[in-house]
């Protein structure tokens, strides 16, 4: 299994942060629903953190509805958790982040429709 070098921020805790990578691959896909997740030692040893670490990660995704333990198997993605995340991910941007950008965007008088249409191409 390849590990990654990962830098963890220290405002936040490492179990919140390894959910978040779970999460981004969920909305990326690489960790498709109804798809086995990477194993509670897998995980760690990819992310080089204690295994405890990271199995207090997948607890805390199974309490928020998003995996689910199939017994003899271990963890799958569930069914509609792509979905709750987009769900979850837009209202967090536009809450958090999009007044901030927007704020931006209009002190530097970028237009943005023009904007978006680059994007487009």
């Amino acid at each position: 299994m390849k590990r990654r070098l990962h830098k963890w921020k220290s405002e936040q805790s490492i179990y919140r942060q390894l959910m978040d990578e779970v999460i981004a691959g969920i909305l990326d896909r690489s960790y498709a629903e109804g798809a086995m997740l990477p194993s509670v030692r897998g995980l760690a040893e990819r992310y080089d953190v204690n295994p405890l670490t990271a199995a207090k990660a997948y607890r805390e995704l199974a309490r928020e509805g998003l995996v689910e333990t199939v017994r003899g198997e271990g963890l799958i993605v569930r069914a509609g958790a792509r979905a709750a995340l987009l769900k979850r991910e837009r209202a967090k941007f536009f809450k958090e982040e999009w007044p901030a950008l927007r704020d931006r965007l209009v002190r530097m008088e970028v237009d943005v429709r023009a904007l978006l249409a680059t994007a487009a191409d």
